[in-house]
């Protein structure tokens, strides 16, 4: 089994349910409308927690700037690293490098969203990901999507041009679903939601994420009940029989 977790970055619930290219995708996954994130529901800081699995009043980060652990936590690549299992990033917001410590990961690629244009930077580490991942055999990949909080803070959460990078999000999704091997088992959720041309607050708008899960060959048997976003973590190194780090503060969502 391998697994990919992609984020949708600024996803909200209510949009999925609108963006025609995910549908295809939910009726043949498990899924969530109701997951959670953390506060400060910033991006950094939400990734910093997803792959920690602790709150970011224990990981440091509490900005988009990045805050070095006064006492370390092994992340999600650390802790995989440590199982000799490899990882790769395919990311357009450089910010993401520092979720993992130097040397964790064995392949990363990273493409300007603001210099590309982040509907065009999303197709191009899409195809990045496809080529790297069907020809190298790689138990972790981590695949970010910038494109639809751009689009919310310019233009509005739940705006035309805000669904139109939604619909973008998916297209490469499901382009990645339909050419990965059957043996991956695919994660989709978002770092935070957003409401009129920001996000950061306690509001549902802001806090509530979906969580997706789609698998082909390889079904797993999930618990969606009271889903955080620091369950991510523990359920990616389930799948992958490899023990969670013993200050993480999640839960695998496998029954």
């Amino acid at each position: 089994m391998k697994i990919l977790v992609t984020i949708v970055d600024g996803m909200r619930p209510d949009a999925l349910i609108k963006t025609e290219n995910a549908k295809y995708l939910l009726e043949n996954s498990q899924y969530t409308l109701n997951a959670r994130t953390v506060m400060p529901s910033v991006t950094l800081p939400c990734h910093m927690s997803l792959f920690h699995s602790v709150d970011p009043s224990r990981h440091g980060t509490t900005t988009n700037v990045f805050t070095p652990n006064v006492r370390p936590i092994n992340g999600l690549c650390e802790v995989l690293l440590n199982a000799k299992r490899t990882s790769a990033f395919f990311y357009n917001w450089e910010e993401i490098r520092d979720l993992s410590r130097p040397n964790s990961l064995a392949f990363s690629y990273f493409c300007k969203g603001r210099l590309f244009g982040y509907d065009k930077a999303n197709d191009i580490i899409t195809n990045g990901a496809i080529d790297y991942l069907t020809k190298n055999e790689t138990d972790f990949a981590f695949l970010y999507l910038g494109y639809t909080d751009m689009a919310g803070h310019n233009f509005g959460w739940m705006s035309d041009e805000y669904m139109k990078a939604m619909e973008n999000s998916f297209a490469n999704i499901t382009k990645l679903y339909n050419s990965l091997p059957d043996d991956y088992v695919i994660i989709v959720t978002a770092d935070h939601g957003g409401h009129d041309r920001t996000h950061g607050t306690e509001l549902d708008e802001d806090m509530t994420i979906p969580v997706i899960v789609l698998s082909k060959n390889e079904k797993v048997n999930l618990d969606l009940e009271n889903v955080s976003i620091k369950d991510i973590a523990p359920t990616v190194v389930n799948l992958l029989g490899v023990s969670p780090d013993e200050e993480w503060e999640g839960k695998s969502l496998l029954k």
